[in-house]
């Protein structure tokens, strides 16, 4: 199973057509795409047998990692999203993000390097669209968040901690579980 981004902002693009792109929201879009080039041409000199490594105190396979980080794009920006609107963060806990995951792992053990790779080109890059329409008053507004214990949290800090930093996070496992 592949997750793609048909169009993920087509109702905040409209919402948000008189808003300026800030620095802000490019400079995070550039860190995001920064992120995803590396992750990529690091999964791109992978060999067979690395791909199919389970990552320590993970238990996923590399390749479903890099696949996971690609497939949890539009996720996260819709979440980014949902705080740039003012829409407080409900019932969203730890243990769905597990369950997600854990989920994901099963639906895509067989993943292809090919199909991770075009995956998070895809949607790394509708992503780094998404964040680019943002202004700086949509980066600073913050609602509660249950992912947070119901703190009030930026969505420039929601997109920080995951859209932006997740083919980081994962990239530095995978190395480690490669020992490279």
């Amino acid at each position: 199973m592949s997750t793609s981004v048909s169009n993920p902002l087509a109702n905040h693009a409209t919402r948000t057509a008189s808003a300026v792109a800030s620095r802000r929201a490019e400079a995070l879009a550039e860190r995001l795409e920064q992120g995803a080039r590396a992750l990529a041409a690091f999964a791109s000199t992978l060999t067979p047998a690395d791909w199919q490594t389970r990552v320590p105190k993970d238990g996923r396979k590399v390749g479903v990692v890099v696949h996971h980080v690609a497939s949890m794009y539009p996720i996260e920006i819709q979440l980014a999203q949902m705080v740039a609107a003012g829409t407080t963060v409900t019932g969203l806990t730890m243990d769905n993000i597990h369950e997600i995951n854990a989920k994901h792992a099963i639906d895509n053990d067989a993943v292809t390097k090919e199909a991770a790779l075009t995956l998070l080109a895809v949607n790394s890059a509708a992503a780094a669209a998404a964040i680019r329409t943002l202004g700086d008053e949509e980066l600073d507004r913050a609602v509660p968040n249950s992912l947070y214990a119901d703190a009030p949290l930026t969505c420039q800090l929601v997109l920080e901690d995951h859209a932006v930093r997740h083919s980081y996070h994962h990239l530095a496992k995978i190395r480690a579980a490669l020992a490279r």
